[in-house]
């Protein structure tokens, strides 16, 4: 018990290093042709799943921390403010400063727990009798590679064409996707779809709770931020979840699950204690 106690404390403090250094190195983003796509999330999310909420909220909590000191200390867009509580004073007086701790911290926080349950209830869900679990969920993450795979294209192509061709590649990669989890019923592809699901909900947690907490929060400081009136605030904010959240859900999926697997020949997930299994089994 005391050496797996020091194991993870010497897991923690690793993750807890590799977001300091994605956070402040370029390391952190992966240059997709159109878009740079943050990954800065990953080292969380592997974190909840390995080491369990708890740990996974503490390095949720260290992302956060280190978006506030690049927003405060060396903002590069002018809406820096949403995320730096000492900005949004500025900006838009001492209620930016509860707004601002909100959007910077617990989307983040968020972000190292709710990839733990996603992967416990899709593996739960996967290794059930009822097959009709497994077809739901491999066309539910089918989907999601269609309409990344379609919004990627139609960003880097911008006309019709881009939009055909698009519309084909998500279309032949979301079959093919679908084909080959239905067919292949192993253990290992449970559990690689588990993980590829706790990515994809740890990228949206990011995008979904920051986005809204900006619409909400800041709509018109953001608006006037960008330039831009303050009724097409939620056209560009759908625009970014439904491209940059895309792509960015998508990165994670692939990383976590080839991350994943390689970590569990040496770690297993962490264990859930009872009342967590009782949630699960009445969901």
């Amino acid at each position: 018990m005391k050496n797996e106690k020091t194991y993870e404390l010497v897991l923690l403090a690793l993750f807890t290093a590799i977001i300091i250094i994605m956070a402040f190195t370029p390391l952190g983003y992966i240059p997709l042709v159109v878009i740079n796509a943050t990954i800065i999330h990953i080292p969380v999310i592997l974190g909840a799943l390995f080491l369990g909420p708890k740990k996974g909220a503490f390095l949720g909590f260290v992302f956060g921390f280190t978006s506030f000191i690049n927003n405060t200390f060396k903002a590069v867009t002018a809406s820096a403010f949403v995320f730096s509580p000492v900005l949004a004073a500025n900006v838009v007086g001492p209620s930016g400063i509860l707004k601002s701790l909100y959007i910077c911290f617990v989307p983040r926080i968020l972000v190292g727990v709710i990839p733990y349950f996603v992967y416990i209830l899709i593996q739960k869900l996967l290794k059930s009798e009822q097959k009709v679990w497994r077809i739901v969920i491999n066309g539910a993450v089918s989907l999601i590679l269609f309409v990344s795979l379609r919004a990627f294209i139609c960003n880097l192509i911008k006309n019709d064409t881009g939009r055909m061709i698009g519309m084909a590649a998500g279309l032949i990669g979301g079959a093919v996707l679908f084909i080959v989890l239905t067919l292949t019923g192993w253990k290992k592809t449970a559990t690689g779809t588990a993980l590829a699901y706790a990515g994809i909900a740890g990228a949206f947690t990011n995008t979904l709770f920051v986005m809204s907490g900006i619409f909400v929060l800041y709509k018109d400081a953001y608006a006037q931020a960008l330039g831009i009136a303050g009724d097409t605030v939620i056209d560009v904010i759908m625009g970014i979840i439904s491209f940059n959240g895309i792509v960015e859900a998508s990165v994670a999926a692939i990383l976590i699950a080839g991350v994943g697997m390689a970590l569990l020949q040496v770690k297993p997930i962490k264990a859930q204690h009872s009342h967590t299994n009782k949630l699960i089994q009445k969901i």
